[in-house]
């Protein structure tokens, strides 16, 4: 081989292996950013993947402790349509167990909750039939309004013929309100909710690098996010245990079940905030801003509302002085964001 074969020979290495250099270069560049191992977070890291997959707070998670079962709000006249059910014949009780065998086999009147409560015999409460109770008198109701609308003629129509049927089972006569009366409640309330009903959301988008769920996760879990019941789906737990969570921060669920956790990229974030479902003294918007800021300071995003347009301080202000009018509204209609009628009624 001549000298200028071998010099050609040695020119084009370097050049291949500048192109090989480059292409690596290009390829890490576009990599979806990563998470910054760190021995205090090693345990986080070593699940990034999985991680995202698990359940909200439960009994076998060491940090939380909740409840088996959550008792649902007692009937309201606020909110529900009731009818009394009267106990027929010489007896005047009914037992726990022969209640819970009259039950209909569904709680729902169309798109409503139905409940039958008894008043038992030896606490003087009304409580959900149970066994081992004795009950000395029983009453039903259906929700008025959710958003799914208001109650109509149809599910009130139900509720009379599951009403009638759980009171035939027992030997008691029913005892209702006027159909016409409670669908002109139902159709109020459905339209206060509906203009007091406030959900926000806000984006947060990658700027230059896109993101791959361990770096979303590590980042989310410093502000005090943990992995929710759904892929992509992370939480930040209410206070108090057993209520629905403060914000919710999401991204793409394929993204989150991708096989190769580190390659999946994710450019978009959604963090959410029901104002309804969510107490007041949580300060749940100052804790939305705050979260948003944070994440796009360390992620190199900007965030925007869910049109696109970006945030600015004046907009954060004026939606902060609109919620502190809307809280005083519900509170004023026994409606308090977090309360359990409100958690009912925007649900």
């Amino acid at each position: 081989m001549s000298s200028l074969q071998i010099g050609l020979a040695v020119a084009g290495g370097v050049v291949l292996a500048a192109v090989v250099a480059h292409g690596a270069w290009t390829s890490r560049k576009n990599q979806p950013r990563q998470p910054v191992q760190d021995p205090r977070d090693s345990s986080l890291l070593s699940s990034a993947g999985p991680a995202l997959e698990s359940t909200e707070p439960s009994l076998d998670d060491a940090r939380f402790t909740l409840p088996v079962v959550l008792r649902k709000p007692a009937l309201d006249p606020l909110i529900d349509a009731i009818a009394t059910v009267s106990l027929d014949g010489s007896a005047g009780v009914v037992s726990g167990e022969a209640a819970m065998a009259a039950l209909p086999t569904t709680r729902r009147v169309g798109t409503k909750p139905f409940a039958v409560e008894g008043f038992n015999q030896a606490s003087n409460q009304w409580e959900p039939p149970q066994a081992g109770q004795r009950y000395s008198a029983f009453q039903t109701g259906v929700q008025l309004a959710n958003r799914s609308g208001a109650l109509n003629e149809i599910e009130f129509s139900e509720f009379v013929v599951k009403t009638q049927a759980f009171a035939d089972a027992i030997a008691a006569v029913p005892e209702f309100t006027e159909m016409v009366d409670e669908v002109a409640r139902a159709k109020e309330l459905d339209q206060f909710a509906s203009v007091h009903d406030a959900q926000l959301m806000f984006s947060l988008r990658a700027r230059n690098v896109a993101w791959s769920p361990g770096f979303v996760q590590q980042h989310a879990a410093k502000l005090g996010f943990v992995p929710g019941v759904m892929p992509g789906r992370m939480v930040v737990p209410a206070s108090q245990e057993g209520l629905p969570p403060v914000l919710v921060l999401e991204f793409d669920s394929q993204a989150a079940l991708a096989e190769d956790m580190e390659q999946s990229a994710i450019r978009e974030l959604a963090l959410h905030l029901d104002v309804g479902q969510v107490d007041r003294a949580e300060q749940p918007f100052e804790r939305m801003c705050e979260v948003a800021i944070a994440l796009s300071q360390k992620m190199d995003g900007v965030v925007t509302d869910d049109n696109g347009r970006a945030l600015t301080q004046e907009t954060l202000n004026r939606i902060a002085a609109d919620l502190q009018t809307l809280y005083s509204t519900l509170e004023m209609r026994d409606f308090a964001a977090g309360s359990a009628l409100a958690r009912r009624l925007f649900s």
